[in-house]
């Protein structure tokens, strides 16, 4: 690729209008925009489907997916391809709205011959795509997305950390090494906060800690004097947050502007990382916590490797390759379907290739090596616990091979 295009909503018709896409690579297709690849074989392309929420509340989330799927492809199809096979991609703007979303794949579905999709970013999302990409179209589909876990749905994987990863890691380290004792639980009302409070509190709890009060507010809310003020009186040692974007940035402004940190107060969120500027001040994250599969602090060479290749792909880009806004997951999401494909020896067929991607394993990956899981269709990882100080995440410990949590009842 001579240029790559970085979409934000503002500059689509100046992109499209100037002619950059096409210099790009780019393919004006219906249901959507198409990256083809600059080779080509004799079998054709592998098609794959992206949806990502690169306008709207979730654009960081999305244009991050994105720009973490072009270079997972690249590095594939710059080594030859999959059994000499290019990626092809597709892409569909979800908008950050699930039930816009599904009109929306069903136009890049029905137009389009797809392998498979890859994408999603809340867990409602996720939710509304499976209709119709895995019981209509008969896709794999894989969702990049960090969530709270347990989604065994056949057909699905998902491959960025889950709650479950998280928390046994977080919480006991918080609770055993910072004295926090007494928790708020803020999150947006729906089901990523809700299911992830669930367990947060049982791991509050079982270690010792107490759950002072857990609230949930509608995802567009920007003003929250009283429940900062609540956070306040209540004397609160730590705050466990899972408001998203846009309320996020007014919770987490309110809650710096009150003195929290100033005052002992510690903090996590956990999709915060490097990308987390691009919600709120730095200065509002200093002293958060986060436990993920992968920081730009880990200093392991493939993961190095991995940051320069990318910022040199996506020159001065403000969606950078990190693990809280799934830039890990598409990367892992599509290496783990080029171990599939090399196991069923160029087989895509929906049983088949599912079946092989339930036992795929990478030696390199961001963070290390993975495996998933043909259970709990989730990987198996390593998990590094970190403190936002100084403008980066500092690594303060690390767990090998931690397994994802169980599948809950359907």
């Amino acid at each position: 690729m001579s240029e790559n295009p970085k979409f934000h909503p503002s500059r689509r018709s100046f992109l499209l209008a100037s002619g950059r896409l096409a210099a790009a690579g780019w393919v004006a297709a219906a249901g959507g925009w198409v990256l083809k690849p600059s080779w080509a074989n004799a079998a054709g392309p592998i098609r794959v489907g992206i949806a990502a929420d690169i306008s709207g509340a979730l654009s960081t989330f999305g244009n991050t997916h994105w720009q973490a799927a072009q270079f997972a492809a690249k590095q594939i199809n710059d080594a030859g391809g999959i059994l000499g096979r290019p990626l092809e991609l597709y892409l569909e703007d979800t908008v950050s709205d699930p039930g816009k979303s599904v009109g929306n794949i069903n136009r890049l579905l029905s137009s389009h011959e797809l392998d498979l999709v890859m994408g999603g970013g809340l867990s409602s999302t996720r939710e509304a795509l499976k209709v119709p990409v895995i019981q209509r179209a008969k896709k794999l589909y894989i969702y990049p997305q960090h969530y709270e876990g347990g989604d065994c749905t056949p057909h699905l994987y998902t491959t960025a950390a889950t709650v479950s990863h998280q928390l046994a890691f977080l919480i006991p380290y918080l609770i055993k090494n910072k004295g926090a004792k007494r928790f708020a639980l803020p999150g947006a009302n729906y089901q990523w906060p809700q299911m992830t409070n669930a367990l947060a509190r049982k791991v509050i709890e079982d270690n010792g800690g107490e759950v002072v009060f857990e609230e949930y507010y509608p995802l567009d809310q920007v003003e929250y004097s009283a429940t900062v003020g609540k956070i306040m009186s209540e004397k609160i040692d730590h705050v466990f947050n899972t408001i998203i974007p846009p309320g996020i940035q007014g919770f987490m402004k309110q809650l710096y502007e009150a003195g929290f940190a100033k005052n002992g107060g510690t903090q996590s969120v956990l999709y915060f990382d490097e990308n987390a500027v691009n919600s709120v001040p730095e200065r509002a994250l200093e002293g958060v916590y986060n436990a993920l599969d992968f920081f730009h602090t880990v200093d392991d060479p493939y993961s190095q490797q991995l940051i320069k290749e990318y910022n040199a792909m996506f020159p001065g880009s403000p969606y950078l390759f990190t693990a809280g806004v799934s830039a890990t997951g598409s990367y892992r999401g599509l290496k783990f379907y080029e171990q599939a494909v090399l196991k069923t020896n160029g087989d895509l067929a929906f049983e088949a290739i599912t079946e092989a991607y339930s036992t795929a394993t990478l030696e390199k990956g961001p963070g290390g090596g993975a495996k998933m899981n043909p259970d709990t269709h989730a990987p198996t990882m390593n998990i590094y616990l970190a403190q936002a100080g100084g403008g980066k995440w500092n690594i303060l410990d690390k767990k090998e091979a931690v397994p994802p949590g169980a599948c809950r009842a359907s």
